[in-house]
């Protein structure tokens, strides 16, 4: 089904959580014409954008917007219906965003949680499965300034997976495509919530492990050890994830031949992943370490242990990341290569 965009751009669209990813995502669909109200908890960046506009850096290019920006506080003003939402906080922040932004839903809404792990069900739990379309995300960015956006991933390497949850939604989901190839490529999938799994294994590969060594991607790939502590860790999450039912769906843009093997596949994955965010990238659990914040490694590492238990399935190098993601966060422990030998012994036993 083809979408006017003129018609798309009438609408009323609502980007709820605007850290580093949300604002990313809201300064591409502003500056091509959209109306996007930007919704946020955090007052300093609401307050920097109003004045100062969103500025968006990359390396290749710098963006500066004007945005509509809202505390949370304003929504029950605005006297507005959202037709589109895009729910972009942590994801463990997911439900109660949710439940905040559907008195303000259109009728015919529709829902996107574009975020780590695996938020598409608890959102349509609460805004209902006929409101909700899945995503799967490829985007590296990082905030640390109000205002201020290091956008890693270009757009011409972000890539966004979207899908319907059931069939009777297949028919919504070239609005969300065209809308979010304003921000990067977007692949349709018939399988979004296997997609979404995939991109819970890359994941838990690659933002708990390097985050308690304190370093990039790129700097961690290069630690004594840290191959084998991912590998085993991306492979502890694939088992799973078959056990509870998900395929082996392509993500990032890859091909379906692209996704066979193992160690091949968690290799390529990783791999792809490096070079679009570029050596200078710092994963957000590493950011929520320099910020002193509570991390997504509950819900990503932390669910891959729960759903390991349900299953009969041993997950030691998750449930070591899990633990001494823990321990930094009641501050008994610190970010340092020094953590690499801690989980390697805890995941050996």
């Amino acid at each position: 089904m083809a979408i006017e965009a003129d018609a798309l751009k009438m609408k009323k669209i609502a980007v709820v959580g605007t850290g580093a990813n949300g604002s990313c995502l809201s300064a591409d669909l502003t500056r091509n014409g959209y109306d996007v109200s930007m919704i946020d908890q955090w007052p300093a960046h609401i307050e920097a954008m109003r004045r100062q506009g969103l500025r968006i850096s990359m390396p290749d290019r710098e963006l500066h917007v004007a945005v509509k920006a809202y505390h949370l506080a304003d929504v029950a003003a605005l006297n507005t219906r959202f037709d589109y939402v895009f729910i972009m906080p942590k994801a463990y922040d997911t439900r109660w965003m949710a439940e905040f932004i559907k008195p303000y839903l259109a009728e015919d809404a529709i829902v996107v949680g574009a975020q780590n792990a695996m938020t598409a069900e608890t959102i349509s739990e609460v805004v209902g499965p006929k409101r909700t379309i899945g995503c799967v995300v490829e985007l590296s960015s990082e905030v640390f300034t109000p205002g201020l956006v290091q956008r890693n991933t270009i757009p011409e390497k972000t890539w966004f997976g979207v899908g319907a949850l059931t069939p009777d939604m297949d028919h919504r989901v070239p609005e969300i495509e065209a809308i979010m190839k304003n921000v990067g490529r977007v692949t349709v999938t018939s399988s979004v919530q296997s997609g979404k799994w995939m991109k819970l294994i890359v994941n838990t590969m690659c933002l708990g492990p390097f985050a308690l060594m304190g370093v990039t991607q790129a700097e961690g790939m290069k630690l004594p050890g840290m191959q084998e502590l991912i590998t085993r860790i991306g492979a502890e999450t694939l088992t799973v994830g078959q056990k509870a039912g998900y395929g082996m769906e392509p993500i990032f843009g890859l091909k379906p031949d692209e996704m066979k093997g193992t160690n091949q596949l968690l290799e390529k994955l990783m791999d792809k992943l490096v070079r679009d965010v570029g050596p200078r990238a710092r994963d957000c659990v590493l950011q929520d370490h320099l910020k002193g914040r509570y991390s997504e490694v509950d819900v990503i590492n932390g669910l891959v242990v729960e759903k390991g238990e349900a299953l009969g399935i041993s997950t030691p190098g998750n449930s070591a990341v899990v633990e001494l993601t823990r321990q930094i966060h009641a501050g008994t422990l610190k970010p340092d290569v020094g953590n690499l030998a801690k989980v390697l012994e805890m995941m050996r036993g």
